[in-house]
């Protein structure tokens, strides 16, 4: 019977076969790579959740829906860890400007359509009390 207990029947952690590491495939990313990406969900530790061609980076202090640039400090099997950068907090910058001028401008659309209306308003109402007044007169 001890025969058998030192049989190994295969499998385990390192065994291709079966999802073990992936090692020796080349990752998307490499470190010091810099992209520009947006944060598309929140992790359970708190860190933002990019994806650059579809392999997981988590990007420290970066919030749901940010748009920010990043450089890749660290690659492991599955996943990377980037942080954002400088010109990561331009982009941010630029795209909060964007937002607010982007606002700005369909406020003032707004308000000039709404003076638009008063002012077609304004003038039907003195035809019609020009018309009114015409027809007092004969």
């Amino acid at each position: 019977m001890a025969r058998f207990a030192r049989r190994s029947f295969g499998g385990g952690f390192g065994d291709r076969r079966f999802g073990g590491p992936r090692d020796d495939l080349p990752k998307p990313v490499n470190v010091g790579e810099e992209y520009d990406v947006e944060i598309s969900e929140v992790g359970s530790k708190g860190d933002g959740i990019a994806r650059v061609k579809n392999f997981v980076v988590f990007v420290n202090g970066a919030k749901e829906g940010e748009k920010t640039h990043i450089k890749i400090k660290e690659v492991r099997d599955r996943f990377a860890i980037g942080e954002k950068t400088e010109a990561g907090a331009a982009v941010t910058e630029k795209a909060v400007t964007e937002k607010a001028v982007t606002e700005k401008a369909v406020t003032e659309k707004a308000v000039e359509a709404e003076a638009k209306e008063e002012t077609e308003a304004e003038e039907a109402e003195e035809t019609e009390e020009e018309a009114t007044e015409t027809e007092e007169e004969v």
